[in-house]
């Protein structure tokens, strides 16, 4: 088995079905696996897997909420593939992917790979950017994009490049080094476990290269109105991974982030 794809889903009914019929034509030539972790829905999305794709996927239906971090680690210790694809259930895959997982093959140093990430109007969101410094924790939007070919969005090169942290709706990676890192930290339930797990792939020697030249769309995405888990998770990540000055500053521009949010409208990313 090549790719094991999982898709953590909660009250997705209405997106299911283009994204599952979106990786069985893009994933062309590819051996892999769906794995679908239903995290307690009360729509009827559990009722369309399997009325459309019951031999197709593997469905768990949790009986709790776990969260994006525990649905993943929950459903990758069923994985079978080298590699393991977390795939957002409001993502349509647009291209064919096999040329990710063909690079990820020829170079074991690539410990986490991501793809070029539209909305739903074919716009360029951003899917990767560098990993945060504490004072840039006061805008979110000075380290999730970077300069260079990806200024605005605009792509001056099609070529891979290493980055700092991938987006988790589209995040490839081996399997052997996820089960190393223990997946992706349950302590965070939605929002920044794909940062962290960027950073601990960075703490282990490996690289994290984003593929521009390969797009999807992701429908929903961020919105600016659930800032406030973005900073809790971001709360949880400076705890983790600064120390000393570095940890006061960057829960202080935390704190500055949630005042301009909370008096100056949409100010996060």
């Amino acid at each position: 088995m090549d790719l094991s794809i999982i898709i953590v889903n909660y009250n997705g009914e209405k997106y299911l079905d283009d994204c599952l019929s979106s990786i069985f034509i893009q994933c062309e030539g590819i051996n892999f696996e769906i794995i679908i972790w239903d995290n307690a829905s009360s729509d009827d999305s559990n009722k369309l897997i399997k009325a459309n794709y019951g031999n197709r996927v593997t469905l768990i239906e949790s009986k709790m909420n776990l969260g994006f971090a525990g649905g993943n680690n929950g459903a990758s210790k069923l994985a079978k593939g080298t590699f393991l694809l977390l795939l957002n259930n409001d993502t349509i895959l647009i291209e064919p992917i096999k040329p990710a997982l063909d690079l990820m093959k020829s170079d074991a140093k690539i410990g986490a790979l991501g793809i070029k990430m539209l909305n739903g109007y074919k716009r360029y969101t951003n899917s990767c950017g560098s990993l945060p410094k504490p004072y840039q924790l006061i805008y979110f939007k000075l380290f999730s994009s970077i300069g260079g070919p990806f200024l605005n969005g605009e792509f001056q090169a099609e070529r891979p490049i290493e980055v700092g942290w991938l987006s988790g709706s589209f995040l490839m990676t081996p399997k052997a080094l996820w089960d190393d890192i223990d997946g992706l930290d349950e302590s965070y339930f939605m929002y920044v476990e794909d940062v962290d797990y960027s950073k601990k792939v960075k703490d282990r020697g490996y690289k994290r290269i984003f593929m521009p030249n390969i797009e999807y769309i992701h429908l929903i995405g961020f919105q600016s109105a659930k800032n406030n888990l973005l900073v809790k998770g971001y709360r949880i990540y400076i705890d983790k991974h600064f120390k000393g000055l570095k940890k006061l500053i960057g829960h202080a521009c935390l704190s500055i982030n949630e005042q301009v949010k909370k008096f100056k409208g949409n100010y996060g990313d």
